[in-house]
């Protein structure tokens, strides 16, 4: 299952990167039709809703993550765990979260169907 770690993980990170997230056609591709999310705070958003805040974002935090974990769930659905931090050049990481992934393999490949994030202790 290393390749598929490697596949899923680059799938993941790609969504930390300012260039995708500001790409709504991207972003699409990526994310499940159902795909929803609860976020650090403890709330719930939709499709959509990520999609037109990511798309609308002027300045976007730089994403650092490690730690990634990939178990499958069948053979066409996987759980990514992993832990990021904020970084800016200016100051040290900060909003520490453990982050739980579930990814689909539908016909075009792999889409984001669910994502948690939990704020977690600094540092790791």
């Amino acid at each position: 299952m290393p390749d598929l770690l490697q596949e899923i993980t680059a799938l993941e990170v790609e969504l930390h990167h300012p260039g995708t997230r500001i790409s709504a056609g991207r972003l699409q591709q990526l994310l499940h039709p159902e795909f929803h999310e609860v976020g650090r705070s403890g709330t719930r958003y939709d499709r959509d809703t990520v999609i037109a805040f990511l798309a609308n974002q002027d300045e976007l935090p730089d994403v650092v993550s490690d730690a990634f974990a990939l178990t499958a769930l069948s053979p066409d659905v996987v759980l990514l765990t992993y832990r990021s931090a904020r970084s800016k050049a200016s100051a040290p990481s900060s909003h520490h979260t453990l982050r739980s992934s579930i990814w689909c393999r539908v016909d075009t490949g792999w889409q984001l169907r669910y994502h948690q994030g939990t704020p977690a202790a600094s540092p790791w």
